[in-house]
C-alpha cells in the first residue's frame, strides 16, 4: 500500500519513492537575487527535493471518483474486501461529492450520471445507509436526471456483472471478435491501444456473464426510473448521437444475440484461448495489462472466472499491480488510474535545464540517465503490427509498458536529450528515438499518441463506443511535440517528416487562432504547444497563423494576469476559467515561443506566477489539468504546478537576463 507524501498539491506519488530514498540538496542563495531568481531557485529546490534517487519524479496522478468507486466494486466481485482499505475509500468518495447531489468527472464540474452511480453503489457496497442525508441526496440527484439506465455502456456493463441490469442493456460484444479477420469493418488493430487492452478481457467477461460474488448481496434497483428489467431504451442516447450508422450497429447487435446460441462450443473456447493468451502475453508484470486501471481490473476478474486460483503467481501479480495504484493516507484513500514517470521525469529535467545552474543540471542529468535505461528498445510492440519493420525506441508513459510506447512522451524525453550539455552521452537513444518516431508519422502528416492511422472513424458508432474515445488519432499537440523535437536535433533525413507535420498544424489551427488540446486542458495547451514547434521549426515570427495565436493568448489573459480554461472547453469552446498556475505557464510558454517577451501579457502573467507561488516554493491549484477522454475521463497531474511553472519563470529569465527583471 501507499501513502500521500506531503501535503502540497504538486504530491510525489506514494510508494517506490518512500522507499527508495528521496535526493535532497541545500542550495545557498545570494542576498543580492531578484524576486525572479528566487521564485525559480525555489521552484527548483522544491522539485529537487521531490526527485527520487535514482532519478525519476513520479508525482500522483488523480482522477475522478469512478476509479475509487471501481476499486470498491472489484473487491466485492472477487469477495476479497480490505475493510480497512474500503473505510478510506468510502471517505474519499463522501468528500467529494458536489453540491447537485451527485459526483463529477473534475473539480467543479457538472453531475456525471455514470460516475454517480457507481459512486453511490460502492458507498452502499462499503455500508453506507441509503437513507442517509447524502445517499438521498445523491439518488435523488440520479433519479431526477433519468436514473441509472442512462448511465454509459462502462457502467453498464459493470451492473450487468452484478446483475442489477439485464445483459441485452449493454452492447453485444462476444469473444468471437477475437478470431475476426483484419480486412472485418470491427478488429483491435482498428482501435486505440487503451481500446485493445479494456476490451480484450471484457470480451471473456460479457460471454461468460459471471455473477458478481457480492458477498452482502447489496443492490441498487432504487436507481432506475422503470425497473431495469422493463427498461426499452438502453441505447437512446447512441441512437440519438450516431445517427443511421448507430442504427445499423444496433441492428447488427441484435442479429449477433439472436445468433449467440448457434456458435459453436469449440469455436467459443478457441476464441476464449486466443483472449486468454492476449492478455498474458501483455500482463506486464507488476506495471498491469497496459498499465491502466481498468484495463488491469478488467484482466483481473477475467483471471478469476476462467479459474486462477489466489495462489497462481500471475493472478497474483496482476491484484499487486492494482494495489500499487493506491494512494493511502490516515484516513481516506483514492485508485490513481495509472502512474506517469517517464511523463513527470522528462518535463522536469526540461524545467530544470532551463533553470540553468549546476544543481539543476545534475538533477536533469541523473533524470535522462534514469530515462535512458527504461527505452523501449526490442519489445514486441503492438506498434509493430501497423509499422512491421519500425525499430523500437521509444519511451512509455509509466514505469513499464513495453506492448505500448508513445509518441508524446519520446518527443519530450529526446527534446530533453538534445538539449543536454552531455547530450552526445545520449546520442543513441536519441537517434533511436526520432527514427521511432518518423516512422510512426501517419498519412495526413500528424502523430498519434500510440499508434500510426489510427482513423477508422466509424467505429466510433458502434454502440460499446458511446465515449467516443475508440480511436487514437493523429492530435495537434502530439504533432507539434514531434515537431519540436524533430527540429531541434535538425538531421537532414527528418526534414520531409517534419514539413509534412508542419503543415498538418497549419491546417488544424482553429478559425481564432488556437490550436485544441487532446492530452491537456485545453486550446491554451494546444496553442502553446503548436507555438513551440512553429518556432523550433523556424517559422517567421510574422507569420499570419503564428499572430493569430499571439493575438487569441493574449485576448484570453485574465484581469489578475493569469490564464485559465475550464474543461467545460470540451464541450462548449471558448469557456475561460480561474487562472491556474499551469495554464498559465503554458500560455507564457507559447508567447516566449512566438518572441513575445518583452510584451505587457508575459509581465503580468509572470507577475501573477510570483505573486502566487506558495511558501514552500511551488504553487497549489485544486483543478483537473487534462482530458484522458475529453467529456468522459479528467486527470489531475499533481506536478503539472511545480515544473511547468518552474519552466516559465526560467525561461522569461534567460530571454530577459540583459533586459527586464523582476
Amino acid at each position: 500500500m501507499s501513502r500521500i507524501a506531503q501535503k502540497s498539491s504538486v504530491k510525489p506519488a506514494p510508494g517506490l519513492s518512500a522507499r527508495e530514498g528521496i535526493v535532497s540538496h541545500t542550495l545557498t542563495k545570494s542576498p543580492a537575487t531578484t524576486m525572479l531568481d528566487r521564485a525559480v531557485d525555489a521552484a527548483r529546490d522544491a522539485l529537487i527535493a521531490c526527485q527520487n534517487a535514482k532519478g525519476y519524479w513520479l508525482f500522483e496522478l488523480e482522477a475522478d471518483s469512478t476509479i475509487p468507486a471501481e476499486y470498491i466494486m472489484m473487491m466485492h466481485f472477487l469477495d476479497e474486501i480490505d475493510d480497512s482499505l474500503q473505510r478510506k475509500l468510502a471517505h474519499h468518495l463522501r468528500a467529494h461529492q458536489s453540491a447537485h447531489g451527485g459526483w463529477p468527472l473534475y473539480h467543479g464540474g457538472d453531475f456525471n450520471m455514470s460516475c454517480s452511480v457507481k459512486a453511490y453503489y460502492a458507498l452502499k457496497l462499503a455500508g453506507d445507509d441509503p437513507q442517509a442525508p447524502h445517499m438521498a441526496r445523491a439518488r435523488a440527484a440520479i433519479l431526477t436526471r433519468g436514473g441509472a439506465a442512462r448511465a454509459n455502456v462502462f457502467t453498464r456493463i459493470a451492473l450487468a456483472l452484478f446483475g442489477q441490469l439485464p445483459w441485452r442493456g449493454v452492447p453485444y460484444i462476444p469473444v468471437e471478435i477475437m478470431l475476426l479477420p483484419r480486412w472485418f469493418p470491427f478488429h483491435l488493430d482498428k482501435v486505440s491501444y487503451w481500446s485493445r487492452t479494456v476490451m480484450v478481457p471484457l470480451f471473456i467477461l460479457c460471454t461468460r456473464k459471471p455473477l458478481a460474488k457480492n458477498p452482502r448481496q447489496i443492490g441498487i434497483r432504487e436507481l432506475f426510473t422503470i425497473a431495469p428489467e422493463e427498461e426499452h431504451h438502453y441505447f437512446r442516447d447512441a441512437l440519438k448521437q450516431g445517427g443511421l450508422l448507430a442504427r445499423a450497429f444496433l441492428l447488427l447487435d441484435r442479429v449477433g444475440r439472436m445468433i449467440d446460441p448457434l456458435v459453436p462450443a469449440r469455436i467459443r473456447e478457441r476464441a476464449t484461448r486466443r483472449a486468454e493468451q492476449w492478455v498474458l502475453e501483455r500482463l506486464n508484470g507488476e506495471d498491469g495489462l497496459g498499465a491502466i486501471f481498468p484495463a488491469m481490473v478488467n484482466a483481473l476478474e477475467a483471471m478469476t472466472i476462467l479459474g486462477y486460483s489466489n495462489d497462481d503467481p500471475r493472478r497474483a501479480t496482476a491484484k499487486r499491480a492494482l494495489q500499487k495504484l493506491l494512494v493511502v493516507g490516515p484516513s481516506s484513500a483514492y485508485c490513481q488510474p495509472c502512474v506517469s514517470p517517464v511523463w513527470d521525469t522528462a518535463l522536469a529535467a526540461l524545467g530544470m535545464q532551463e533553470a540553468g545552474c549546476a544543481p539543476s543540471s545534475a538533477a536533469a542529468t541523473r533524470a535522462l540517465d534514469w530515462l535512458r535505461s527504461v527505452q523501449i528498445l526490442d519489445e514486441p510492440g503492438d506498434w509493430r503490427v501497423n509499422r512491421p519493420g519500425l525499430a523500437g525506441g521509444g519511451w512509455a508513459f509509466q514505469f513499464a509498458n513495453g506492448h505500448y510506447p508513445d509518441l508524446d512522451d519520446t518527443a519530450v524525453v529526446a527534446w530533453a536529450m538534445h538539449q543536454a550539455p552531455n547530450s552526445g552521452e545520449y546520442a543513441a537513444s536519441l537517434h533511436r528515438a526520432l527514427d521511432w518516431l518518423v516512422g510512426m508519422q501517419s498519412r495526413n502528416g500528424g502523430f498519434a499518441s500510440f499508434d500510426a492511422d489510427n482513423t477508422h472513424y466509424s467505429l466510433n458508432k458502434i454502440p460499446f463506443a458511446d465515449h467516443g474515445a475508440l480511436l487514437d488519432p493523429p492530435t495537434s499537440d502530439v504533432t507539434a511535440r514531434v515537431a519540436t523535437a524533430l527540429a531541434r536535433v535538425g538531421r537532414p533525413q527528418d526534414k520531409p517528416a517534419l514539413q509534412r507535420a508542419i503543415h498538418y498544424l497549419r491546417r488544424e489551427q482553429e478559425a481564432d487562432g488556437s490550436w485544441f488540446g487532446r492530452w491537456g486542458t485545453n486550446y491554451i495547451y494546444g496553442t502553446w504547444s503548436v507555438l513551440t514547434a512553429l518556432a523550433q521549426a523556424g517559422v517567421d515570427r510574422d507569420d499570419p497563423a503564428l499572430r493569430k495565436a499571439v493575438e487569441w493568448l493574449s485576448k484570453r489573459q485574465n484581469a489578475d494576469g493569469g490564464w485559465g480554461e475550464s474543461n467545460d472547453s470540451y464541450a462548449h469552446p471558448g469557456a475561460g476559467g480561474a487562472s491556474t498556475p499551469f495554464q498559465t505557464a503554458w500560455a507564457l510558454l507559447g508567447l516566449l515561443a512566438a518572441g513575445e517577451a518583452a510584451s505587457e501579457s508575459v509581465r503580468r502573467g509572470v507577475d501573477h506566477l510570483l505573486r502566487t507561488q506558495s511558501g514552500d516554493g511551488l504553487w497549489s491549484d485544486p483543478h483537473f489539468t487534462a482530458p484522458g477522454f475529453p467529456r468522459v475521463f479528467y486527470l489531475k497531474y499533481h506536478g503539472y504546478s511545480g515544473y511547468f511553472p518552474l519552466w516559465a519563470l526560467a525561461t522569461y529569465r534567460t530571454l530577459t537576463r540583459h533586459g527586464t527583471t523582476h
